[in-house]
């Protein structure tokens, strides 16, 4: 075998035939992820609790990839999720205050986030409705943004 094609197959057998992996993203910080997702959940809360929809439903994707189940049912769409809530942000709704509780956020990946917690709506200091809730999040460069919603009502 000539010497440069000895030189040529030793270089490309150590380079990976010339494709250089990029380093890989470490996994973000849990306790910093969560104290991320806390801040953006109480701005949530704070959005419903003033009655911006359009505050409130920022959270989501705006795809209409974007999946939602609720009352047992998959639904698509930022569109379906805005429309969703909107009635309960129409003039003259009632809308009880909301907050969240039993935060759990674990990372999947660089740009990705598992996170469940629990609702809690109330009005004159009593819960009117409850229930867990799991998210998938995405890290874009508008910050964190809901790709799959999955939540559920206690039973009354």
């Amino acid at each position: 075998m000539p010497r440069f094609t000895i030189v040529l197959v030793t270089m490309l057998a150590g380079t990976g035939c010339g494709h250089v992996a990029p380093a890989a993203r470490p996994l973000p910080e849990r306790a910093a992820l969560t104290a991320t997702m806390r801040a953006l959940f109480a701005r949530s809360a704070a959005d419903w609790n003033r009655g911006d929809l359009d505050g409130f439903v920022s959270d989501y994707a705006p795809d209409s990839g974007t999946t939602f189940i609720a009352g047992g049912h998959l639904r698509h769409g930022f569109a379906f999720i805005r429309d969703n809530y909107a009635p309960r942000f129409a003039p003259g709704a009632r809308r009880d205050s909301l907050r969240f509780e039993e935060f759990e956020v674990r990372p999947l990946s660089p740009s990705l986030a598992l996170v469940t917690a629990r609702y809690i709506l109330f009005r004159n200091g009593a819960t009117t409705a409850s229930g867990p809730f799991t998210l998938v999040m995405e890290s874009r460069p508008d910050g964190w943004k809901i790709l799959h919603d999955h939540s559920s009502s206690d039973p009354r």
